[in-house]
């Protein structure tokens, strides 16, 4: 057997068992149930919040680090923190303990990076689509499973809210001795290259030409206005996505009249709707530069009016199937965008532009909380008129694009107008 292939099969063990996570379909019901005396406004308003404030808080130093560190350090930690997550919400009752909880789970998705780019530092370039493709699929395979066996252990009162987590616990468990296989990168992007096939040291001097190097991939993908436009875009949606995401059990929570709903089945159907979705992007044929920003303006218009519909709708079922469209046609547009971005730019500065560009989305993920859920700083909304927001909030992206399709078609106009006077 190929050493790719022995690699791209243990990463996808490790994706696969850190996605066997039941307990995330009910998070929000064990969070607001009987065995902590939290309410569920307090779950909302003041733990939800802080995953998201840990995760901006760690993830551009998670970035940098796991470059320095060579990308299995920052797996480790990425299975330990998973397994302190779980351990706090298994065995602490307080919020204090719920707090900890919520911070360590920054750091469990931050580190997440270290696990995306690691194939790309110890395979050939030859292998990358097959190797993305192998642990994409592992991901997603975890999940679906998580999913179903969620819906069906507590459908058939097999187990209860809080028991799910103890599956979650042990595959992260599992997953956390697994990454002691995984093989030592010994070269990097920016600070472990190598030149005349001899590893250099790290040294001050190297770590200078790293920051250099990063400055220039920076300028030269964000200076093309193509991969601006669409990097934009990915930001912004990306954005919206998280936060509808981040609180939808709430939402059903509520339309449920508090009682468990089809959650797992809905998690499960989303994942094969995006697989389903993202395949269909890969092989449709646009040519995008010219009907990308039609298209842009129309999704959004379409994606406010699906959370909207979730929003407004005193249905659970109703609530359920927007968001499975919703969330099947983002993960549609957001491979077209990462295609599209990632044919302009060199391959060595995939890891710095996407990385960046989740950076900003978790800025706005953030204000957006601070504004919305929390207000610290602006309005304190119920659940159902916070999603009121967020459709308003795509729309309005839609309508910016409507904008800057407008300038663009008056600006080629004036040119051509130019060229011929």
């Amino acid at each position: 057997m190929e050493t790719w292939i022995k690699l791209s099969a243990l990463l996808c063990i490790f994706g696969f068992l850190k996605e066997i996570r039941p307990s995330d379909p009910f998070i929000f019901e064990y969070l607001a149930g009987e065995w902590r005396n939290i309410t569920r406004e307090e779950v909302l308003r003041d733990v939800l919040p802080i995953s998201t404030y840990s995760q901006l808080a760690q993830l551009i130093i998670v970035f940098l680090i796991t470059d320095l560190s060579r990308y299995k350090p920052l797996i480790i930690v990425l299975g330990i923190s998973g397994t302190v997550v779980w351990a706090l919400l298994l065995w602490t009752t307080s919020m204090t303990g719920l707090t900890i909880a919520m911070i360590f789970h920054g750091t469990f998705t931050s580190t997440e990076v270290a696990y995306y780019t690691y194939i790309y530092a110890k395979v050939s370039t030859d292998y990358y689509q097959q190797v993305t493709s192998h642990t994409r699929a592992a991901l997603l395979g975890g999940k679906a499973l998580s999913g179903i066996l969620a819906q069906i252990l507590i459908s058939f009162s097999l187990m209860d809210f809080r028991e799910l987590n103890y599956i979650t616990f042990g595959a992260i468990i599992a997953a956390m001795l697994w990454t002691i296989l995984l093989p030592s990168v010994q070269k990097s992007i920016y600070f472990h290259h190598t030149e005349n096939n001899q590893e250099e040291s790290t040294s001050t001097l190297d770590i200078k030409k790293a920051f250099s190097i990063m400055g220039k991939h920076f300028i030269d993908s964000y200076s093309d206005k193509y991969v601006l436009r669409w990097s934009i875009w990915w930001v912004l949606a990306t954005a919206g996505y998280l936060q509808v995401q981040m609180y939808i059990q709430a939402l059903w929570h509520e339309l449920g009249n508090y009682e468990p709903g089809y959650n797992g089945l809905v998690m499960t159907a989303l994942t094969i709707f995006g697989v389903v979705s993202a395949l269909f992007a890969g092989i449709l044929k646009f040519n995008w530069r010219l009907v990308g920003n039609l298209i842009l303006v129309l999704w959004n218009l379409f994606a406010g009016g699906l959370v909207l519909g979730g929003a407004v709708t005193d249905s659970l079922a109703s609530s359920y199937i927007c968001y499975v469209i919703f969330g099947g046609l983002y993960q549609f547009m957001i491979t077209v965008g990462s295609a599209e971005i990632a044919k302009q730019i060199s391959k060595d500065s995939h890891g710095l532009v996407f990385g960046f560009n989740m950076f900003l989305a978790l800025i706005i993920q953030t204000l957006l909380t601070l504004i919305v859920v929390t207000g610290n700083f602006g309005i304190r909304l119920e659940v159902k008129m916070q999603y009121w927001i967020y459709g308003i909030y795509f729309i309005a992206i839609g309508m910016l694009y409507i904008i800057l399709g407008l300038g663009s078609w008056f600006i080629s106009k004036k040119d051509l107008k130019k060229t011929y006077s």
